[in-house]
């Protein structure tokens, strides 16, 4: 198959990204942010200035997780501005995209199964997701919720039948996926049935690294990476090397199995050992929206887009396709790569 290549197993690593069980249904548990001050493009410092970075930092909960922040600039002041301004958009973007926030635009759109004069930013994450569900022939589908909603409350009860719901269950949930017939413009969102609901949450966390970094691009930093639950590099490292981006070993989440090079790229992560409903893992958070079942045909899939959030959304659907068919969207979107590893342990690596 074109552009198949083994895959690196271990090397130096800069960064560490973190997949485990989570109470809440998300993949990660820890997001952060960094910026460099070696590569900000700003008015000139004098040589005592220059000689000196500020760290301001911060630490809290974003998008459902813990979050650390940390911006370093030649300016305090400045520094401070830029993760205030960071810190704000992600707030704004929790209050549409909140799966867990009651006020949330999501929440009232699943609640109506209908959101008159929606949110911008909304529609704007529902276009990336139409055409995600696009490239992948349906395999990204944001109305997998009926199926979350399933499995989340089969395996909550106690004694629950370790062969998962019932399949008349199952196929009631299935009648109320697929992204094809929820309607969006900039007036209204509709979801065409009873019952259905949208998660954002397999591309919302790219979506809003992407926002992060471009509120610091406007503040004039032009090599860091930025993580806000996906890693995206802007420009390479401050030295000119690309950036090193560490990732999950599945068999040994605690772990990173290897490293990716980026530079002005986006990097994202899937795999069943991110979320397990039961204890055996059987049933995982990568739900597929056709059959309803979880994907067990790859231990990971770890994509490098030049968005977080295209990212994102395909290292989702890529867990549900076969090679040959991931080998297509590839070519037809003529950039990136996917690296993969098999459920028998082969390493693979695709690319435009």
């Amino acid at each position: 198959m074109e552009g198949m290549l083994p895959l690196p197993h271990r090397r130096m690593l800069t960064r560490t990204r973190k997949a485990a069980m989570s109470p809440r249904p998300s993949r990660r548990r820890f997001i952060g942010i960094t910026a460099a001050a070696a590569g900000l493009s700003l008015m000139p410092f004098a040589p005592e200035a220059r000689a000196e970075a500020h760290l301001v930092t911060w630490r809290g909960q974003a998008m459902g997780a813990v979050a650390t922040l940390q911006v370093h600039h030649h300016d305090r002041t400045v520094a401070q501005r830029l993760v205030d301004r960071s810190l704000a958009e992600v707030r704004r973007l929790e209050s549409v995209f909140s799966l867990y926030r009651d006020d949330s635009a999501l929440v009232l759109l699943n609640r109506q199964g209908f959101l008159v004069a929606p949110p911008a930013e909304l529609v704007e994450l529902l276009s990336e997701c139409r055409r995600c569900w696009e490239l992948t022939g349906g395999a990204f589908d944001p109305t997998v919720q009926a199926l979350w909603a399933l499995y989340r409350d089969h395996f909550s009860r106690p004694g629950a039948d370790p062969q998962g719901p019932p399949v008349a269950a199952l196929k009631a949930a299935l009648e109320r996926v697929g992204f094809g017939g929820v309607t969006f413009d900039a007036n209204r969102i509709a979801l065409p049935r009873r019952g259905m609901g949208l998660t954002l949450n397999g591309i919302a966390q790219g979506y809003v690294t992407d926002r992060v970094v471009d509120i610091l691009r406007a503040g004039g930093i032009e090599k860091s990476l930025v993580d806000m639950g996906e890693p995206r590099a802007l420009g390479s490292r401050p030295s000119g090397e690309p950036w090193r981006v560490g990732i999950t070993d599945p068999d040994y989440p605690e772990r990173i199995g290897y490293t990716l090079e980026a530079v002005d790229q986006a990097v994202a992560t899937s795999g069943g050992y991110g979320f397990r409903f039961d204890p055996d893992g059987r049933f995982n958070h990568l739900l597929d929206p056709r059959t309803g079942t979880s994907a067990h045909r790859y231990r990971s899939v770890t994509t490098v887009m030049p968005t977080a959030a295209t990212a994102d959304a395909l290292s989702t659907a890529f867990s549900l396709l076969p090679l040959t068919d991931i080998n297509q969207t590839v070519q037809r979107l003529g950039e990136g790569r996917v690296h993969m590893l098999t459920a028998s342990g082969e390493a693979i690596m695709l690319q435009a």
